[in-house]
C-alpha cells in the first residue's frame, strides 16, 4: 500500500492549544535556552490497535502538527521558559512554510535553513493503550555548522538541547552553559565535546547503541522507564527516580521522552542539581502523557513555580 494521502489541514482538526499564560505577578525564571535539532510535519491518527500484515484500520481523530524530537522539546522549553531559540533545518516547500509558522504560533522563535529536499513526514497512529506506532518518510533534515544560522546566539545560553546536526554544530552549542543531548545526534557524538546531559528511552535499542558512543564523555546519564521512572549516574554516584503520577487521564504517549528532556534541560539550566532537575523532567513528561498529541497539556512555568516559593 502506498503512502498515506495527506489530511489536509483545518482548524477543526487540529489539536487545542494550551491556554495563554495569564497576565499577573508570576514571571518565568531568566534563563536564556535553545533546541538544535530536527522538525518533521506528522499526521496523527486514534486506531484502535496497529493493523497487522495485510488489515486495513481507519483512523479516527485524525490532526497535524510539526513535531520530531526537535520541535517537541523546543515548545516545552518556551513553555517553561517564557521562550525558545530552535536552530533546524527544513524543506524548502510548503510544510516547512507550515512548520515555521506554526512552532512561531506555539512560541518558538525558529531559525531554519531550508533544504531542497522536502521536509521529512511522519504517520503516528495512537491506539488503545494510548502507545504511539511512528512511520517516518524522507531523511531527516538535519542543521549543520557551516549554515548561516545564528550560531553565536548559543554562546552564552544558559541550557541548549541537542537531537540533530553535525560536529560543528555540536561543538557551536558547546558554548552554552549548559549542554544536553540526545543519542538520536547520531555521528555528532563520540568526539570529546562534554556534555553536561545524555538522556536516552532504556526501552529504544537504537537510542542504546547510539548512546555507547558518548557515555564516557557525558557528566550526567539518564536512562529512562516510562511508568518504571529510571535510572541515572554521574561522575560521583548513581541512582533512580519514580515516574511522576499523571496528573489526569493518559490520552497518548507521543512526545512525553521529548518533554522530558526539555525538562532535563530546562532545570539543569537553572542550577537545580541532578535528582532536582530529573523530578521536574518527570513531571514534564508525565504532562504530556495528559495531552493529544505533543502540544495540548505540556508543563508551564506557572505550574513549576510553586515548588521553589
Amino acid at each position: 500500500m502506498g503512502e498515506p494521502e495527506p489530511v489536509r489541514e483545518r482548524e477543526s482538526e487540529r489539536v487545542c492549544e494550551q491556554t495563554p499564560e495569564p497576565v499577573g505577578e508570576w514571571k518565568p525564571e531568566t534563563v536564556r535556552v535553545a533546541v538544535v535539532g530536527h522538525v518533521e510535519w506528522v499526521q496523527f491518527g486514534r486506531v484502535s490497535h496497529v493493523p497487522r500484515a495485510g488489515e486495513v484500520e481507519h483512523a479516527r481523530e485524525q490532526f497535524e502538527e510539526p513535531a520530531g524530537g526537535g520541535a517537541v522539546a523546543a515548545v516545552q522549553l518556551a513553555r517553561l521558559a517564557g521562550e525558545s531559540l530552535l536552530l533546524t533545518a527544513v524543506g524548502e516547500d510548503d510544510l516547512g512554510d507550515r512548520s515555521i509558522a506554526r512552532l512561531s504560533e506555539l512560541g518558538v522563535r525558529v531559525a531554519a535553513v531550508r533544504r531542497r529536499a522536502g521536509t521529512r513526514r511522519a504517520v503516528t497512529l495512537v491506539d488503545d493503550r494510548r502507545e504511539r506506532t511512528i512511520v517516518t518518510f524522507g531523511d531527516r533534515l538535519e542543521p549543520v555548522g557551516a549554515d548561516e544560522l545564528p550560531w553565536g546566539e548559543l554562546e552564552g545560553m544558559d541550557a541548549v538541547y541537542f537531537t540533530a546536526g553535525d560536529l560543528a554544530a555540536l561543538r557551536a552549542a558547546r558554548t552554552a552553559r549548559t549542554l544536553v543531548a540526545s543519542p538520536r545526534a547520531r555521528q555528532a557524538l563520540g568526539h570529546g565535546v562534554r556534555l553536561d546531559a545524555l538522556v536516552l528511552s532504556e526501552d529504544d535499542a537504537i537510542e542504546r547503541r547510539a548512546a555507547e558512543r558518548a557515555v564516557d564523555e557525558t557528566d550526567l546519564l539518564a536512562r529512562t522507564r516510562g511508568k518504571h521512572g529510571g535510572t541515572f549516574s554521574t561522575l560521583t554516584g548513581a541512582g533512580s527516580w519514580e515516574a511522576t503520577k499523571t496528573p489526569g487521564d493518559v490520552a497518548d504517549a507521543y512526545g512525553c521522552g521529548d518533554s522530558f528532556a526539555a525538562g532535563l534541560t530546562y532545570a539543569l539550566g537553572t542550577g537545580r542539581e541532578p535528582r532536582d532537575a530529573l523530578e521536574l523532567a518527570a513531571r514534564c513528561g508525565a504532562m504530556c502523557l495528559t495531552g493529544r498529541g505533543p502540544y495540548e497539556r505540556q508543563l508551564t512555568g506557572r505550574e513549576v513555580a510553586p515548588m521553589h516559593l
